[in-house]
């Protein structure tokens, strides 16, 4: 990874007519010193503006990341929930692009990434591959392998890991994020909140290492509102949209405004539907061309997008 900048001289153009020859032979005044010591030279650099680092960033990555740009709009997702460069911002589920790389680059120096996962009781509560003894005995070295890996790859432009469990956040941590980004990982969540509350804790954790004022910003696959509630409560990895805006709100987070630029009116599943069907997972056509391909028309799942505030 390496965080790249853009950089346009700043050009000065000056006119003068003959009838100040005479007045710029003369002596300035301190307050034309003063001036004239604040303007820019010609081979000043102006700062990139935010745009214009975040682009960079998004251009310097690999072509498969790229490739689902055109489902996952990483530039207006983190534009919509406001991230700039400078910004310490917490990444639940975090991948080496996905957002904690991207993030990463384009945060800098001076920012911070923060992983945050799944504590280890929802893991085994999730079932399967999560509940083996083996499976867990590695997860629980999660946070320290994790930021190990993306400490390996960081270079000296970007900023530095840290990462905790829900349900196990660090006193250190408490107010010390601009933003939380909760991407695609809502519905676990949310299916197993009545076995242990899981959402719940995850909501308390995110409010306490908000700053005040700091953002929470959520991207979930989004089932039909006409859908029945328990079809629509996760298991699919759809959730509906009103249910989270009101759960959240619950939890005392204030909802800000939503955002249409990860949508996709081309999903529209069926009660017996999952979301893995779709891309990149394509599950139930690994041995059906025709409907592989019916599904890869369709492209990824159609997703809210969710802007919170800590009050």
């Amino acid at each position: 990874m390496k965080h790249l900048f853009l950089g346009a001289a700043a050009l000065a153009l000056m006119a003068c007519g003959a009838e100040d020859d005479a007045a710029d032979t003369a002596a300035p005044s301190g307050a034309e010193e003063e001036a004239s010591s604040s303007e820019p030279s010609a081979t000043e650099e102006a700062a990139p503006s935010v745009e214009a680092q975040l682009d960079a960033v998004l251009a310097a990555q690999s072509d498969d990341a790229k490739a689902r740009y055109q489902y996952r709009h990483p530039k207006e997702t983190l534009m919509f929930f406001g991230v700039e460069p400078g910004m310490t911002v917490a990444d639940t589920l975090p991948g080496d692009v996905w957002y904690a790389g991207i993030l990463s680059e384009f945060l800098g120096p001076d920012g911070r990434v923060i992983g945050a996962n799944y504590a280890i009781e929802h893991r085994m509560a999730m079932g399967g591959r999560y509940a083996s003894e083996e499976w867990l005995q590695d997860y629980k070295n999660w946070p320290q392998s994790w930021v190990g890996e993306m400490e390996a790859e960081r270079g000296e432009d970007e900023a530095p890991f840290s990462a905790f469990f829900y349900g196990s956040l660090p006193e250190d941590m408490h107010a010390t994020a601009d933003v939380v980004l909760m991407v695609r990982a809502a519905q676990h969540f949310n299916r197993l909140e009545g076995e242990g509350g899981y959402f719940t804790t995850a909501l308390n954790d995110i409010k306490n290492v908000l700053k005040p004022g700091g953002v929470l910003g959520i991207v979930q696959h989004r089932a039909p509102e006409e859908h029945s509630d328990e079809w629509a409560m996760g298991g699919k990895g759809y959730v509906k949209q009103s249910h989270i805006i009101s759960f959240v709100e619950s939890a005392g987070f204030e909802f800000v405004d939503s955002s249409e630029v990860n949508a996709n009116s081309n999903d529209t599943p069926a009660e017996e539907d999952v979301v893995w069907r779709l891309p990149p997972s394509l599950s139930t056509s690994r041995e059906d061309p025709e409907l592989r391909a019916q599904m890869q028309a369709i492209g990824e799942s159609d997703r809210m997008t969710l802007k919170f505030r800590k009050p």
